[in-house]
C-alpha cells in the first residue's frame, strides 16, 4: 500500500499545474423552464467571482480555482439555489442546468437551499418523498461502483444487491424486475450487457456515466408520470455536449473498458452540441470477470442537440451495445465458475438499442410542451449443449437449451406543463408503447421423455411472434398551499391490450417545512405492473396443443405509503429518516396450492419454466425503516451513511406466508472520501475513498438432493421454498485516486485503484446441485479483486 502511494505521488513529478478552470450553463425557472435573465451566479468562496444570466439564461463564470467548488444562484422573487461538489479540472469545463423556484407570492419564504441540499431533492419538483438526484460523477468517484449508476444506487437507503457478479438491485424488498428504466422520458429495455428477457439487470452495464446528466432515483410512491412498475424508478437523462468549444476524452477501466468521448459545439448559432462516446470490453484478457470465460461487449452512446429555433428544441439521442460470451466446458478449470460448467458448451449474446427525437417547444410564457418519439430493440441468444458422458464429450453432446428472443418496441410520450402561478402547476400527458415480441425458448429440463430414449425431450415452452400495446395516460398538479405546505397530487391511468385491462392509479404526496431546515414527507402511491413476459407467455401442452395459459393475467398491485422526515442540521449535513409499508396484491400463483409466485422472479439470467396456468390470487408485503447521514463534499471531504431494516413476505397460492427472496432483513453502508491537495500551489489531487457494506443473507430454496440426482440435475424441494439463508454478506472497498493538470495546455489527467472486496470475504453466491460429483456445492462470489482506471481529458 506503501509503494503503490509513492507511485502515485511521483506522478505529480514534472507536471505543470493550471491556475483556473470555468463553470458555465444555463438557469431556468423550475415550474416552467424559461429562461431567467439577469440571475446573478457567484462562487460561494469569493463573491468577487461571479457573472450574471444573458437574456437566453446562459452564463460563463471562469477563473475558478481548481478543485471543488460551490456557486450560488439568486434572482429577485426566486428561492436562492446552491450547487455543490462542482469538480474544476484544466482538462473539461463544468457544465450545468440549473433550476429556480419562484418565492410563495414573491416574499421571502422559509426554504432555503443550503449548500448541498439540491442533491437531496429530486430534478422532478413533484418527486416529494422516497426521491434523491445523483451525478455522473458520483458513479465515478466512490469505491465498488465500477462506473455503474445502478451500483451506485446500492449505496443509498432501502437498496441492496442481488449479488455481486450482477447489478439487479433490491428495493425495499422488491424483486429487481419491479425496476423501471426511463432514458429521456421514455422507457427503455434493461440497459445492460448480456442481458436478457423480462430482466433489469446484468453483470455490466452499457450505460456510459460520462454521457449522463444529473438524474433521478425514485423508490416508493413514484408521482403520476411513472406506470408499469411497483419496485422503483431509474429516471435518466443525457447531459448536453460543450456549446463553445470542442473537448476530448480517452480512457480504459477494467469493467468499462477502453473509452473515446468526444463533444462540442453544433449549428453554433442556434446553441446547439454533439456529444458521442464508445467502450470496448477488456476485463476478459485481465481475467477479472468472474468466469474462465472472455466475455466481448462494446457499446455507443450519442446525443445531438440542435439548439433553439422558432419551432423550438430538437435533440437526438441513442445507445447501442453488443455483448456475447462462450463458455467451451474443457477450457473451464474451475469447479467454482461463476456461470459455466464443465459438462457443458454454451453460447450467449445480447444487443440492446434506445434511439429517440426529442422536441420541446414553449407555449406562451408559462407552458411549454415535450414530446419524444422513440424505438427500442433488445435481443438475446442462448445455446447450451450438455455431455452426456463427461469422459467422452464430442461424442455425447446433445442441445439442452435454445433460447432466441427480441423485443422491439416504438414508443411516443408527450406532456404538457403549465405553471398556472406561483403556487400552482400541472402537467398531464400520454405514454404510448408498441411492442413486438418475438421468442422461441425450447429445453430439457423437468421435460418429459415421450420418444423413450431415456433423454428428456427437447420441448417448446415459449414461442410467441406477435404485437401488444401499453397506454398510459396521466394528470398531476403541484399546489403550494402555504408558504410550507406544497401538496404533489395525480392520477395515472394504464391499459394493456392482452387482456383489455385498464386501472386507475391515485397518487399523493405532502410535504411540510416545519422550519427552514426540517421537512416532515408523506406520501402515498397506488401502482401497477405487468407480469414480465417470460411468465406470461410460457406455452402448456393442453391436449397436444400448445396454450399461453398465463396470457390473461392481471396485473400485480401494489400501495405504497411512505412518511419521511429531513433534517439538515448543519452546512452541509443532512439526516433524513424515512418509514414505509407496500401491500401487494395480484401476484401471479398456481392454482394448485404451493408456495410458488411471481414476487419471487427477476434476480437472475432465467425466468422459472415451469409455472403455467397461474392465477392473480397472491399476496406481498414490504414494511421498514431506513436512516441516512450524508455530509455533502466540504472541507475536502463527503460521508454518507445509510441504514435499512426491513421485512419482506410472500404468499403463494397455499396461503402461507414465507420469507421472500430479497428479505435481507438488514442493509447498512458506510462510505466516506477524503481528497488531498498536493503538488505545487496544491492544485493536484490525491484522494482516497472507501466503502463498507454488510447485510443479512439472502432467503434461498434448498436443493432436493435425491430428486436432483434422479433428474441429472438441480431439482428444488418446492415444499419448503425460500427456508433457507446464507451467511451475512460483508465487504470492505478502498480506492486511491490522482488527478494532475496542465498549467499551459487545457488537459488533465485521472488514475485510480480500486481494492475491491478487500479482506477476500467470502460470500455465496450460491448452493446448487454438481452432476458431476453428485453433491451440492457452494459457490462463493468473488473474492478479492482489484479494479483500475486512466482518464485523459483534453
Amino acid at each position: 500500500m506503501k509503494t503503490l502511494f509513492l507511485m502515485l505521488l511521483c506522478l505529480t513529478t514534472g507536471i505543470a499545474f493550471a491556475q483556473t478552470g470555468t463553470i458555465k450553463g444555463r438557469v431556468l425557472d423550475k415550474q416552467s423552464e424559461k429562461p431567467i435573465s439577469g440571475a446573478t451566479v457567484s462562487l460561494v468562496d469569493d463573491n468577487n467571482l461571479k457573472t450574471t444570466t444573458d437574456q437566453d439564461g446562459n452564463f460563463r463564470l471562469p477563473n475558478i480555482p481548481l478543485g471543488r467548488q460551490n456557486i450560488q444562484i439568486s434572482f429577485l422573487g426566486y428561492e436562492n439555489a446552491t450547487v455543490s461538489e462542482i469538480e474544476i479540472t484544466t482538462g473539461k469545463e463544468s457544465i450545468l442546468s440549473i433550476a429556480l423556484s419562484e418565492k410563495f407570492n414573491n416574499l421571502e419564504g422559509v426554504r432555503i437551499v443550503g449548500t448541498g441540499r439540491g442533491k437531496s431533492r429530486a430534478i422532478n419538483q413533484m418527486a416529494a418523498v422516497s426521491a434523491r438526484q445523483f451525478s455522473a460523477e458520483e458513479a465515478s468517484r466512490y469505491s465498488g461502483g465500477r462506473s455503474d449508476v445502478a451500483r451506485l444506487a446500492s449505496n443509498f437507503a432501502g437498496v441492496a444487491t442481488a449479488d455481486d457478479s450482477r447489478n439487479d438491485i433490491v428495493i425495499r424488498g422488491n424483486s429487481p424486475s419491479g425496476l423501471l428504466w426511463r432514458i429521456e422520458g421514455i422507457p427503455v429495455p434493461s440497459p445492460n450487457h448480456f442481458s436478457t428477457l423480462g430482466t433489469t439487470g446484468s453483470p455490466v452495464s452499457a450505460l456510459n456515466p460520462n454521457m449522463l446528466a444529473n438524474s433521478d432515483f425514485i423508490t416508493s410512491a413514484f408521482p403520476a408520470e411513472y406506470g408499469n412498475a411497483i419496485g422503483g424508478i431509474f429516471d435518466l437523462g443525457f447531459r448536453k455536449g460543450n456549446t463553445d468549444t470542442y473537448e476530448f476524452t480517452l480512457g480504459a477501466a477494467a469493467f468499462p473498458g477502453a473509452e473515446a468521448m468526444a463533444e462540442g459545439p453544433l449549428f453554433r448559432k442556434a446553441g446547439g452540441s454533439f456529444l458521442v462516446a464508445a467502450r470496448y470490453g477488456i476485463v476478459g484478457p485481465l481475467g477479472l470477470a468472474g468466469t474462465a470465460a472472455q466475455p466481448n461487449y462494446n457499446d455507443l452512446s450519442f446525443n445531438l442537440d440542435f439548439g433553439n429555433s422558432k419551432a423550438g428544441n430538437f435533440s437526438v439521442f441513442g445507445i447501442l451495445g453488443n455483448s456475447d460470451i462462450d463458455f467451451i466446458g474443457n477450457e473451464i478449470t474451475d469447479d467454482k465458475d461463476l456461470f459455466a460448467k464443465k459438462d457443458e458448451d454454451s453460447y450467449a449474446k445480447s444487443n440492446f438499442t434506445a434511439f429517440g427525437l426529442k422536441h420541446t417547444i414553449n407555449l406562451g410564457a408559462k407552458s411549454y410542451l415535450k414530446t419524444v418519439l422513440g424505438t427500442s430493440s433488445a435481443k438475446s441468444t442462448y445455446e447450451a449443449f450438455r455431455f452426456l458422458n463427461y469422459q467422452t464429450p464430442s461424442e455425447n453432446r446433445i442441445e439442452y437449451t435454445n433460447s432466441d428472443n427480441t423485443e422491439r418496441r416504438m414508443t411516443f410520450s408527450t406532456f404538457i406543463n403549465s405553471k398556472m402561478s406561483s403556487k400552482i402547476t400541472l402537467r398531464a400527458g400520454l405514454l404510448y408503447e408498441n411492442f413486438n415480441l418475438k421468442a422461441n425458448i425450447s429445453d430439457r429440463d423437468r421435460q418429459p421423455d415421450r420418444d423413450g430414449d431415456g433423454i428428456a425431450d427437447l420441448s417448446s415452452l415459449i414461442s410467441t411472434d406477435g404485437r401488444y400495446q401499453i397506454v398510459q395516460p396521466f394528470a398531476q398538479a403541484q399546489f403550494r398551499l402555504t408558504e410550507k405546505l406544497t401538496l404533489n397530487t395525480g392520477v395515472h391511468g394504464q391499459y394493456f391490450s392482452v387482456n383489455e385491462q385498464f386501472v386507475a392509479e391515485p397518487r399523493a404526496s405532502l410535504s411540510y417545512s416545519v422550519s427552514p431546515k426540517s421537512t416532515i414527507n408523506v406520501g402515498y402511491g397506488m401502482h401497477h405492473q405487468n407480469v414480465p413476459a417470460p411468465i406470461l407467455f410460457l406455452n402448456e401442452n393442453v391436449g397436444g396443443s400448445l396454450v399461453q395459459t398465463n396470457k390473461n393475467l392481471k396485473f400485480v398491485a401494489s400501495q405504497h405509503y411512505v412518511v419521511g422526515y429531513d433534517l439538515r442540521f448543519a452546512d452541509n449535513w443532512r439526516a433524513k429518516l424515512e418509514l414505509y409499508h407496500q401491500a401487494i396484491n395480484n401476484a401471479a400463483v398456481e392454482r394448485a396450492r404451493s408456495g410458488y409466485s411471481s414476487l419471487t422472479e427477476g434476480a437472475s439470467f432465467t425466468y422459472s419454466i415451469d409455472k403455467t396456468s397461474l392465477v392473480n390470487d397472491g399476496k406481498g408485503s414490504n414494511s421498514g425503516v431506513e436512516f441516512t447521514l450524508e455530509k455533502f463534499f466540504s472541507k475536502g471531504y463527503n460521508l454518507l451513511l445509510t441504514s435499512s431494516f426491513f421485512e419482506s413476505k410472500y404468499k403463494g397460492s397455499d396461503g402461507v406466508e414465507r420469507n421472500s427472496p430479497f428479505n435481507n432483513g438488514y442493509v447498512v453502508n458506510f462510505l466516506a472520501g477524503k481528497e488531498f491537495k498536493i503538488g505545487k500551489n496544491g492544485r493536484n489531487v490525491f484522494s482516497i475513498n472507501t466503502k463498507f457494506s454488510t447485510a443479512g443473507g439472502r432467503y434461498y430454496t434448498p436443493t432436493d438432493l435425491a430428486a436432483s440426482r434422479a433428474a441429472g440435475f438441480d431439482v428444488k424441494d418446492d415444499t419448503n421454498p425460500f427456508s433457507e439463508q446464507y451467511d451475512d454478506y460483508l465487504r470492505l472497498d478502498l480506492k486511491f485516486g490522482i488527478k494532475l493538470n496542465s498549467k499551459t495546455k487545457k488537459l488533465s489527467h485521472q488514475f485510480y485503484v480500486d481494492f475491491q472486496n478487500l479482506t477476500d470475504r467470502k460470500n455465496v453466491f450460491i448452493r446448487e446441485y454438481n452432476r458431476q460429483s453428485g453433491m451440492i456445492d457452494q459457490k462463493n462470489q468473488i473474492g478479492f479483486q482489484p479494479d483500475f482506471g486512466y482518464r485523459f481529458n483534453f
